[in-house]
């Protein structure tokens, strides 16, 4: 992989002219800041941390494959975008720089005290998630991640993509979300 390519200005105006072919924002660059908005805002609802710089690692990278393949056909602008987001996000999550998120909606244990106990609650996931492999990091964040109407179709996704049924994703989700509540048991018994 080529990290180190940076865009010239005859790639970001290749980039700029095929995102404009999708009818995007008119003006000098509208369709690539309303791009880099939308990706910006996926990587937020993803919980990364970081969500401009991965909104500009995904946009080089088209701007990078435009620039040595002259067009990307077949796919709109914007989905060809998504994907490319995806794959900087799948990566992030296995960077030694990943923090995970520090909340999945199911594992918060709503009767903590407001603050204090909220904070340590949330210390105690990051110190159990960062326990797990990166392969069940990976698949218990994606699980729970994104809005509950989101869900079903994203954890069909997930199941497809890791090759088990969605009852199998189900029970592997379930038996990694009781490791990480023994974990958090046992924290909070240390603490």
């Amino acid at each position: 992989m080529k990290k180190d390519w940076v865009a010239d200005s005859q790639a970001f105006d290749a980039l700029v002219e095929w995102l404009n072919q999708s009818g995007g924002v008119g003006g000098e660059g509208g369709a690539y800041v309303a791009m880099h908005h939308r990706l910006a805002s996926y990587f937020t609802r993803k919980g990364c941390r970081a969500p401009e710089e991965l909104a500009d690692e995904a946009l080089t990278r088209v701007a990078r494959r435009l620039s040595e393949e002259g067009s990307i056909a077949g796919v709109p602008p914007a989905q060809y975008c998504y994907i490319v987001a995806r794959f900087v996000w799948l990566e992030h999550l296995r960077s030694p720089d990943y923090a995970p998120p520090a909340v999945i909606g199911e594992i918060r244990d709503r009767s903590a005290p407001a603050d204090e106990g909220k904070e340590q609650l949330l210390s105690s996931l990051d110190d159990c998630l960062a326990r797990l492999s990166p392969d069940e990091r990976t698949i218990i964040l994606d699980y729970y991640a994104g809005a509950t109407s989101e869900r079903i179709a994203k954890r069909r996704d997930l199941a497809a993509k890791l090759g088990l049924t969605a009852n199998a994703l189900t029970i592997k989700a379930s038996r990694l979300r009781e490791r990480l509540r023994a974990c958090m048991g046992a924290t909070d018994s240390k603490g």
